[in-house]
């Protein structure tokens, strides 16, 4: 079975516990144990399968917040989310229903973005790739406007990343050809070629899709994964074209 298939058949919902597992629970008719609320403060020591839903849940969940951020929900953020996440025929339609459980629902993102920025907080790699998706159902509709990027902004400040690594995350998911190559390195044109060097080494290291799935992300996202390090390669490959560096 998919991760998406365990996501919908209601089984994360008792794993994860939280106001993840609550909403799953709503979703699938079931009523959260009450002994499992307050598991919050416990994510950082989950792992295995339950961070891998955990996961997938807060895609599903913050994109669709994402996704009404500027007031409309278009049809080709909801395509693009179905689309782009290696999910099943066969459970699309499920996984779509979840999506507008969550659009629907009158909380705020922030206790979802909190209670995932607990789990992986020893991982930051994973949260950078969960704020690629956000990316990319930003973009689906041809511009990311305001509200969506102060959303992610938001985000990014929950997920404990600061201003400067969040302009970094932003850089990596622009067009290759138009994103600063030093920024996508989180890096300014001061920077030596021992320094440049070094973040490259750093951030390949950290958002290897063998370490990434390591820590937590699931196998359906390894595409993200795989485009978030060529687009660290086409930053170091400009970088070193331009200053000779060998």
């Amino acid at each position: 079975m998919s991760i998406w298939g365990k996501v919908i058949g209601g089984v994360a919902g008792f794993a994860l516990g939280g106001p993840l597992g609550a909403l799953l629970g709503a979703y699938a008719g079931h009523q959260i144990d009450k002994s499992k609320k307050g598991q919050g403060a416990r994510f950082g020591a989950a792992t295995g399968e339950s961070r891998q839903m955990a996961f997938t849940v807060a895609v599903i969940v913050l994109s669709a917040k994402m996704a009404k951020a500027d007031g409309v929900v278009t049809r080709d953020e909801v395509a693009a989310f179905k689309q782009m996440f290696q999910i099943p025929p066969n459970e699309r339609e499920e996984v779509g229903r979840l999506f507008n459980e969550a659009k629907v629902d009158a909380k705020g993102f922030e206790p979802y973005a909190q209670q995932i920025g607990q789990m992986f907080v020893g991982q930051p790699a994973v949260l950078e790739e969960l704020m690629g998706v956000l990316f990319q159902i930003a973009k689906a509709d041809g511009v990311v406007a305001p509200a969506e990027l102060q959303y992610l902004r938001q985000v990014a400040h929950i997920f404990g990343f600061d201003a400067n690594a969040f302009e970094r995350i932003r850089a990596s998911h622009m067009d290759p050809d138009e994103a600063d190559p030093y920024q996508v390195l989180g890096l300014t044109r001061k920077a030596s070629d021992g320094e440049i060097k070094k973040a490259y080494r750093k951030l390949i290291k950290e958002n290897h899709p063998d370490t990434l799935i390591s820590q937590g992300l699931p196998q359906e996202f390894i595409d993200l994964a795989n485009e978030k390090m060529a687009s660290i390669n086409v930053a170091y490959d400009r970088i070193e074209k331009e200053r000779g560096l060998k």
